[in-house]
């Protein structure tokens, strides 16, 4: 039994290394992973400065990240490609990328990660499907709020007050705003401070507070220049030269115009050249000047009709791999479900078998113990056989040392009894001789002297008599 515990020990550890397998991160060790973490970290910062160099960057630490067996780093790398290619207005690869980037978060049990791509995808239904973009920014918050993690709260109640804002919901997306700008502001969130500057700007500029959008807008323009954010001067360009139509401040407004489309060029934004175009229309049918009106009127409908059919296709794409994804997710799901079930048909025939070999080895340790227990009685009973021998023999010879003891008393009460009746009868008559003659003596029949001789004489016969049944009694032969 010493030997059979140890050898169960070693092959319940040896199964549990095997059903476990070696985890991807863990794969990891030893490995440099600093360089995939930095090249995320540029891909993503690069996202509103050039959304091409985000893309390539992000190529860059997945390829290293995928030598390197590093979940989470791929999940990464795949979440700021995406990003890049939302920037670049390619939502069909964006998704893609997104739903990559999912599933190895997923692997990694990594739920900030999570999260983030949640909020991505959310941005990305924004302007197609407000449930879905609603459904998402949830997931994002519902994470965050059960992590505690500040960041992806304050990212998430953002993309909440961006969604309301799109739904006209200028109020409830502003008070989305303020409770992000808090918190962004207690990480020093600079980039997202301006985020929230823009976005507030864009509501007060759709409530028809010219001023208050107009402050906010510049602030942010201004912050973002000093940060090199192409993608946000571009965007806070296009609504501060609104503001600036709408106070008949046309020479500012062209300047701002000419400035956003200078941007939308250098991050090659065709939507938003499109919208820049649409604004230079505004801006000159405000103006009067209705035949270069009628001019950007018509370049915007070609671009707007190109654009449609592009983000119309874009959009069928985006509904076809959400259902995809749907189903995928389904089927982890039940892939998971599966594996855990048959983990556990494994564990349960594992612990069946455990305790088969412990019920077999119990066994055979109770037949060696019986083996040896018998073993023990026949010992013992041959010995208490022994003892019943010997007691047979002792009682038996007590038997014959009693019969001779009776014997020897019997012969014994014999004599005593002959002995007893010969003393009677031959000390009886010397005794009765001495009574009589004392009985002479007092009565004065008899001569003293004559009495005392005759007394003597029969003192010594009783003597005798005593001698005689003295010497009868030791010599058996008499």
């Amino acid at each position: 039994m010493k030997k059979f515990f140890p050898a169960i020990f070693f092959m319940f550890f040896a199964l549990h290394i095997y059903a476990n397998g070696v985890d991807g991160v863990n794969g990891v060790i030893g490995q440099d992973t600093d360089a995939v973490i930095q090249l995320t970290k540029q891909a993503y910062e690069a996202r509103l400065t050039n959304a091409q160099q985000t893309v390539n960057t992000g190529d860059k630490a997945l390829e290293l990240a995928t030598k390197l067996n590093y979940n989470s780093g791929i999940a990464e790398a795949y979440r700021v490609k995406g990003i890049g290619q939302y920037y670049m207005n390619d939502p069909e690869a964006a998704i893609n990328s997104y739903i990559n980037a999912l599933t190895f978060f997923k692997k990694a049990n990594n739920k900030k990660g999570e999260a983030k791509v949640y909020n991505n995808i959310g941005n990305l239904y924004r302007d197609n499907n407000y449930g879905a973009s609603l459904e998402y920014f949830q997931k994002a918050l519902d994470i965050g709020h059960e992590i505690a993690d500040n960041a992806l709260v304050a990212t998430a109640y953002l993309n909440l007050g961006n969604l309301y804002s799109r739904e006209k919901s200028y109020n409830q997306a502003l008070k989305y705003y303020k409770e992000s700008e808090v918190i962004f502001n207690v990480l020093h969130d600079s980039v997202n401070l301006i985020q929230c500057a823009q976005n507030r700007g864009v509501a007060y500029f759709s409530l028809n507070q010219l001023e208050m959008a107009e402050q906010l807008l510049t602030s942010a323009n201004k912050r973002a220049k000093e940060r090199d954010l192409n993608e946000t001067v571009a965007s806070i360009d296009l609504t501060l030269a609104l503001v600036y139509i709408k106070e008949n401040k046309f020479e500012i407004a062209s300047k701002i115009v000419a400035e956003g489309l200078a941007y939308s060029h250098i991050i090659n934004d065709d939507k938003l050249e499109r919208d820049f175009e649409y604004t230079s229309y505004q801006l000159e049918f405000k103006r009067g000047n209705y035949e270069r009106a009628v001019h950007y009127l018509s370049d915007v409908y070609l671009l707007d009709s190109a654009l449609q059919k592009t983000m119309l296709y874009a959009q069928i794409n985006i509904y076809e791999i959400k259902h995809k994804q749907e189903q995928q997710e389904q089927q982890n799901i039940i892939n998971d479900q599966t594996i855990k079930y048959e983990r556990a048909q494994f564990w349960g025939a594992i612990i069946a078998a455990c305790l088969l070999l412990i019920v077999i080895g119990l066994l055979i340790s109770n037949v060696k113990r019986k083996a040896k227990t018998n073993a023990q009685l026949t010992e013992l009973n041959e010995e208490v056989s022994r003892q019943k021998d010997n007691l047979d023999r002792v009682n038996h010879h007590l038997e014959e040392i009693i019969d001779e003891r009776t014997k020897d008393l019997q012969l014994k009460n014999k004599k005593l009894s002959e002995y007893s009746s010969y003393l009677s009868h031959q000390i009886r008559g010397p005794i009765a001789t001495l009574k009589g003659l004392m009985n002479l003596e007092k009565e004065g029949l008899v001569d003293k002297q004559e009495c005392i001789v005759m007394m003597d004489k029969c003192v010594s016969e009783i003597d005798e008599k005593i001698i005689e049944m003295s010497d009868m009694m030791h010599d058996p032969g008499k």
